[in-house]
């Protein structure tokens, strides 16, 4: 069994390159193999969201505090909202993050394949960002 101390989780702000406002990080973490599975605490402030992304194997998100969006590609946009669960299917195109007025904080777990839990692609529109959600 392995707990490490709270005071060990590292909060590093999200990378420009893969996310638009701020966005931070929080105890981010890989399980050694044979487990495939890694994860974080990622936190968006008001307007922030990830670029365009998908998984291998799909990921789970665990919303803790606030409302966000999310819409995988040629679909609707969607919110969703504290204590909600969200699974994003493998090989998806999608993106996820706060509304623009309600920060929101999600768990994120995926599982990696050949190495890789992610494949990130360009930034999200502020048109598509801005979208009616349909729920």
């Amino acid at each position: 069994m392995d707990i490490p101390p709270k005071v060990e989780m590292a909060t590093v702000a999200g990378p420009a390159e893969y996310f638009t406002g701020r966005v931070t990080i929080t105890g981010q973490f890989q399980r050694p193999e044979p487990s495939r599975v890694s994860g974080a605490i990622v936190r968006f402030e008001p307007g922030a969201r990830t670029a365009w992304h998908s998984h291998p194997l799909g990921q789970t998100l665990i919303v803790t505090e606030g409302v966000g969006w999310t819409q995988i590609e040629g679909g609707p946009k969607f919110e969703f909202h504290a204590g909600e669960q969200l699974w994003c299917p493998a090989n998806r195109r999608h993106w996820h993050g706060a509304t623009a007025t309600t920060a929101m904080t999600h768990v994120a777990i995926q599982e990696s394949l050949d190495g890789s839990p992610v494949t990130w692609m360009e930034h999200v529109s502020d048109a598509d960002y801005l979208a009616e959600p349909k729920g």
